[in-house]
């Protein structure tokens, strides 16, 4: 079941609302997710499956949805593309500009 304060929704899958806020932060400033939204980010299933809990294990597909379909391309496939985007992002807070 669906909660009614889901934060996303696809195909019957969800991200809560505190896991999309770290996936925002992410994406607008470069701040690291922890390890799970990291896993996700780097398109490492193995590793997301292990480090999800077990509310995001049943909803993984929603966060490769949520990333394919809303997050620049830039920021998520591959762990070198998430350490680009963090090292970009941070520099572009720190100078002001994000």
């Amino acid at each position: 079941m669906i909660p009614t304060d889901a934060a996303y929704v696809w195909n019957g899958f969800y991200i809560r609302d505190d896991m999309l806020l770290a996936i925002r932060r992410y994406i607008e400033h470069g701040i690291p997710p922890g390890d799970f939204l990291q896993a996700v980010i780097c398109n490492d299933l193995k590793e997301a499956c292990g480090r999800a809990d077990e509310e995001n294990l049943e909803n993984l597909p929603a966060y490769v949805a949520y990333f394919y379909n809303n997050a620049p391309g830039g920021c998520w496939g591959s762990k070198g593309r998430m350490q680009d985007w963090v090292a970009h992002r941070g520099q572009a807070v720190l100078e002001g500009g994000a």
